[in-house]
């Protein structure tokens, strides 16, 4: 074990995989600055680009059609909200359109809640059919998410929200490609199911601490994979606990909370004892603010009663 931060970890993993693979190389704006890996790579591994998002996710895009596997990087994923037809009408389609004969191995990776907006960008663009979008949420996934997105064959969103990157913690010598399909349960419990991802997954990890010194025990699923959602894992957690609270980075109106709360209610509704709670983030006068423990704590009891 060694002590280290997200933000190094998620470099390290770029690094990895570009010794890994001679196909995989990184492009976008300044990216010989923040990953530091010019000097080891070169320039043609390692390529800054004019600040134009759209134009280098389209570069990616046919250089992933054309065998290479490019990982864009979108530094502030506000900014780069001009890539979403690049994304949508491009990189999500081509393997349908092609009847199968292309694929998008392309991996972008966009760090969200760097401006006032802090939008939930991968609640957005999980609405995308053909793309895959993941939200690694500790050390262990920002180090081992990576590899895994590059085997992909098609396109696969990385978001990763600002608020993680100075997150310190110990992560294993040897870790492994982590998988990118399946939610985890981070905390074991069998009084209420905690749901939450990225940004969110500290804060409902905190609510649980507090809610077990109150003698609830609740069992925290990290959903990892918003597109496509592992509800297998979902249900089966609201299947032990029979109450659910979704603690969502987006706001209420169209966003995942509201996805997985209706598709429990479709598949588990006799099984729960309570209504499902969500704890959305809100619109403040200096901008969206996240769900806060407390929020959580009081949704998670008032489901207990």
């Amino acid at each position: 074990m060694r002590k280290t931060t997200y933000q190094r970890a998620a470099r390290e993993a770029i690094r990895e995989a570009l010794l890994l693979d001679e196909r995989v190389f990184v492009m976008g704006e300044d990216v010989s600055s923040s990953t530091g890996l010019l000097g080891e790579f070169g320039p043609d591994r390692i390529r800054d680009t004019p600040p134009s998002a759209s134009s280098f996710v389209a570069a990616g895009i046919g250089s992933a059609v054309g065998g290479m596997r490019p990982i864009v990087e979108v530094s502030a994923a506000d900014a780069g909200l001009p890539t979403l037809d690049q994304i949508l009408t491009n990189a999500a389609t081509l393997r349908h359109m092609s009847g199968g004969q292309l694929t998008v191995p392309l991996v972008i990776r966009m760090v969200s809640g760097r401006n006032w907006l802090a939008h939930d960008i991968g609640g957005w663009y999980a609405h995308v059919p053909g793309l895959r979008v993941v939200a690694p949420a500790t050390l262990e996934d920002a180090r081992g998410m990576l590899w895994t997105a590059l085997e992909d064959p098609d396109p696969v969103l990385l978001v990763e929200h600002s608020s993680l990157h100075d997150t310190r913690g110990e992560l294993p010598e040897d870790t492994r490609p982590t998988d990118i399909e399946r939610a985890i349960v981070r905390r074991a419990g069998s009084d209420v199911t905690l749901v939450g991802y990225g940004a969110t997954l500290p804060v409902t990890l905190i609510a649980a601490e507090e809610l077990g010194q109150r003698g609830v025990a609740a069992d925290v699923v990290d959903l990892r994979c918003l597109l496509p959602l592992d509800e297998h894992t979902i249900l089966e957690s609201v299947g032990r606990t029979r109450r659910l609270v979704v603690v969502d980075e987006g706001r209420r109106g169209g966003g995942l909370s509201a996805e997985i709360a209706a598709g429990v209610a479709e598949r588990a509704f006799y099984t729960l004892e309570a209504p499902i709670e969500r704890v959305y983030a809100k619109r403040t006068d200096t901008g969206t603010r996240l769900p806060a423990p407390a929020e959580v704590v009081e949704a998670a009891l008032r489901s207990v009663g």
